[in-house]
């Protein structure tokens, strides 16, 4: 290696050592040097050009989500930041590890209104983990090892670089590049319960009568599902998920209640939520979707609290035991406090009280389907997709109508993250997008996004990316001609009264079909079955455009639409 790199080259140098295998981004005039850089040295990363900065920041956020590598979005100045910050944002308060850099104008011309100048490091400084402009040149890899070192440790979250232009072409000692392995993945450095935590865990759920487990991301991010499983086997313990926390069990594991609260939620499973005299949060907020804007657990139920952040610890509820680590030791030395227990442990019956709320939940959820409507209904979409999805399927879906429904009734047959949507921020346009991303990090497997018609509008921009990708992406879109979610609480909460919420219908297969995707529209019920398993199949990226039932006249599995 030479005795000397560029600041560019030390920029790609550096995320070469982090183990960094795709960039997602787009090309701006302050990018110049780092495109030169990317084009002339040998580093073994695929630049994935999008055409938008959201875009290549969402596709780094699903990258992240099933590879627990960090994923990085680059984009040029001015309009490059702003529009890429909303993918920083979700990344941050979703708790995965994505890393921004956006270069800038030059040091030498700030404060002198040159086109395109903004204070980067203002901008991004409330919303993310980790943030820095950059300016000098031989600060570049110790402020690349430490954004990586902030985004992966702790509660992960994002980090944003700024690059300015002209400390691109200054030098940078080529001896000072350099890594720490561990934190090319995350969580890293992971940090055990305090001693004595577990055990007062133990102590609370066993004098508990009817405990229930409430898991968010947090378990799957950290990759303890196996010891979630073992601990809710031997104790015969039910399991419920907020949206971000479904993979913390398989669906169809006899023991996953499934979703609760307000967004996939039903009577049925929200029944154990209210009935639990002991709720066990585990890497989990207790936010406003899980607990139906708090509705439950109610003042009296007892809580104990998993989270490696000590901030979520009694942030909504009185705590009676908090355990502040990762989830995947900390559940592990609960396992371990069980096995040194004398004598028979008790059950607490979850399996029985599961199979009966599952049984009557379906049976509402058949019922729909067998129905003879008009038009096809989203209940007729989520089965067919439980009939055609690979076993091992990765599903993007946007915030909106297709959100609540696979929430509530997907049949996953394995733990894990095969299901991704933006649930902190739950900007629209993100499913088709981050499905590009999803497929990057584990080509291996078929990869199926969802989306509501207006959702659609705001990338579908994105699909000559997959198109040029050549990923075999499918896209099923659910099109109602409205943005159903709003309209939807406009007929529950503003008495039927609509205001600018429908638009025209669109042919979204006719538009995805002049990108180059084969597309089919259906719009009967009989015919989508056949349409599902070719889509699936085809080695090419497929779009299905489903006319469907408006979301205000359907009966979604949504206790509370205002969130």
């Amino acid at each position: 290696m030479q005795n000397s790199l560029n600041g560019a080259e030390a920029m790609v140098r550096s995320l070469e050592a982090h183990g960094v295998r795709h960039i997602f981004g787009l090309c701006g005039d302050t990018t110049l040097p780092f495109y030169d850089a990317m084009h002339n040295l040998d580093h073994g990363i695929t630049h994935v050009l999008t055409r938008d900065e959201r875009s290549a920041a969402y596709m780094a956020d699903a990258y992240a989500r099933v590879t627990g590598r960090v994923g990085v979005c680059e984009g040029p100045s001015g309009g490059g930041a702003t529009y890429i910050l909303p993918g920083l944002i979700e990344a941050n308060e979703s708790s995965y590890a994505v890393l921004s850099i956006t270069t800038d104008i030059s040091v030498g011309s700030y404060g002198k209104y040159p086109l395109t100048e903004v204070d980067q490091e203002a901008l991004m400084r409330p919303l993310t983990k980790f943030n820095t402009v950059i300016r000098r040149a031989d600060h570049i890899p110790r402020m690349v090892r430490q954004a990586f070192r902030a985004m992966t440790t702790g509660r992960p979250g994002s980090s944003h670089l700024g690059l300015p232009y002209d400390i691109q072409y200054d030098p940078v000692p080529a001896d000072d590049i350099w890594a720490d392995a561990k934190l090319s993945t995350f969580p890293s450095y992971r940090a055990a319960p305090e001693p004595g935590a577990a055990e007062a865990a133990v102590e609370a759920i066993l004098t508990a009568k009817s405990p229930l487990i409430v898991c968010g991301g947090g378990v799957v991010i950290a990759g303890a599902m196996d010891e979630l499983d073992h601990l809710a086997s031997r104790l015969d313990l039910a399991v419920a998920t907020s949206i971000s926390g479904k993979g913390s069990l398989a669906d169809t594991h006899p023991l996953s209640l499934g979703v609760v609260g307000s967004n996939g939620g039903t009577d049925e499973t929200w029944e154990m939520m209210e009935a639990a005299d002991l709720v066990i949060f585990m890497g989990c907020r207790a936010g406003s979707t899980t607990t139906s804007r708090w509705e439950a657990p109610k003042p009296g139920q007892r809580i104990v609290h998993f989270d490696s952040d000590p901030m979520t610890i009694g942030a909504n509820y009185p705590t009676e035991v908090g355990v502040v680590a990762d989830l995947k030791l900390a559940l592990s030395a609960v396992n371990a406090c069980l096995d040194a227990r004398d004598g028979v442990l008790p059950t607490f019956g979850g399996a029985a009280k599961v199979a009966d709320i599952k049984e009557r939940k379906f049976a509402k959820f058949q019922a729909l389907v067998q129905s003879d409507a008009d038009l096809i209904i989203p209940e007729q979409i989520i089965d067919t997709l439980n009939k055609t999805l690979p076993h091992d399927a990765i599903v993007v879906s946007d915030p909106g109508t297709s959100c609540p429904y696979y929430n509530a009734y997907s049949q996953q047959q394995h733990a894990g993250r095969q299901y991704i949507t933006n649930r902190a921020h739950g900007a629209l346009g993100y499913s088709l997008s981050a499905a590009l991303g999803a497929w990057y990090g584990r080509p291996d497997k078929k990869v199926v996004a969802m989306m509501g018609d207006g959702s659609f509008a705001f990338a579908c921009g994105e699909l000559e990316t997959v198109v040029r990708s050549g990923a075999p992406v499918t896209y099923v879109v659910f099109s109602n001609s409205a943005f159903g979610w709003i309209k939807a609480s406009q007929y529950a909460d503003c008495d039927r009264r609509y205001y600018n919420v429908d638009f025209n219908r669109t042919d979204q297969a006719a538009v995805a079909a002049a990108f180059g995707l084969k597309t089919w529209k259906v719009e009967k019920a009989a015919d989508l079955e056949a349409v599902m398993k070719e889509a699936m199949a085809h080695d090419e990226p497929t779009l299905v455009d489903v006319i469907c039932q408006p979301l205000e006249e359907a009966a979604a599995p949504v206790r509370r639409w205002m969130g």
